[in-house]
């Protein structure tokens, strides 16, 4: 569908899709014209070192419409579902409408189905993993999960397998078994008006390919180099998409080019990870398609 269901004043507002499909802009629209705060659910925008490469919504939309949970946190900061499950929590109740809207889908399925209290990671276990998986690839460590958990992540995401893999080794229970004891949700999903963006992949492709050209236009290349001297694969911000590339071709491994292209690509393949998921877990929600 092009056109949405009524929104009632009070209605929490969250909206879902893959990377590039204009979610930022619809999540604004809704805000000024019926009221809302926009609140971010992107697992790398909360970080505070890349505003371009991660499509931040700009100064100019921040100043239209209230945004939260952007860029509020040091490059090498931890930050998981938990967090921010637990920065979320207080902005659903006694404010202005929340609208929330990003591409990480599982703090979506956190946030309408409830997230199991897992311990965090010891800080030394963490490197064991990022160190297995810089030496023997994710693959290494999904081949020592459980079926049962095996069966329910993103197996072609590498840091779900890692945190399944974490858990697994720090507590001794598999993922699968913490997530069956999941307490009742921060917001019901028949609380929400929920909008996922279903959108045509090769319309998705050609926005994917202009929008990292925008992207070094706009100065992506000026933050990889900010980002150069401190960069470390390990922290979960410089896992942005496009932030290897960029930072390979600074250190002249590769043109700017080939970082671009590179760049694209790993973008397409991201997306077409986060649509496969979506269309699986998020069958019930309203499909959107943006105007073309």
């Amino acid at each position: 569908m092009t056109t949405l269901p009524p929104i009632a004043p009070d209605q929490p507002v969250l909206i879902a899709g893959p990377t590039a499909s204009g979610k930022s802009a619809l999540a604004l629209e809704i805000a000024e014209s019926q009221g809302g705060v926009v609140i971010n659910s992107d697992a790398i925008q909360v970080y505070d070192n890349w505003h371009v490469l991660t499509a931040r919504p700009p100064a100019e939309d921040e100043a239209r419409a209230q945004h939260l949970l952007y860029g509020h946190h040091a490059y090498n900061a931890d930050y998981s579902v938990g967090h921010w499950l637990r920065e979320v929590a207080p902005l659903l109740t006694g404010g202005a409408r929340p609208i929330i809207t990003g591409g990480t889908g599982l703090y979506f399925s956190a946030l309408t189905q409830g997230l199991a209290e897992i311990p965090p990671t010891p800080p030394a276990l963490r490197e064991q993993a990022n160190q297995r998986v810089a030496e023997e690839g994710f693959q290494a460590l999904l081949a020592e999960l459980d079926d049962e958990t095996a069966t329910r992540i993103d197996r072609l995401n590498p840091m779900r397998v890692q945190r399944a893999w974490e858990v697994l080794t720090a507590t001794g229970r598999p993922l699968a078994e913490w997530q069956d004891g999941t307490p009742a949700p921060l917001l019901p999903l028949s609380h929400a008006l929920p909008i996922l963006f279903d959108v045509d992949k090769d319309w998705l492709n050609a926005r994917i390919a202009r929008r990292f050209d925008m992207m070094l236009d706009l100065g992506a290349l000026d933050e990889a180099r900010a980002n150069l001297d401190r960069f470390d694969g390990g922290y979960l911000s410089m896992k942005a998409i496009g932030a290897p590339e960029l930072i390979a071709h600074l250190r002249g491994e590769i043109t700017l080019d080939q970082a671009r292209e590179a760049a694209t690509i790993a973008t397409r393949q991201f997306a077409k990870r986060q649509r496969t998921w979506f269309r699986s877990k998020m069958s019930d929600w309203v499909k959107y398609q943006p105007q073309t």
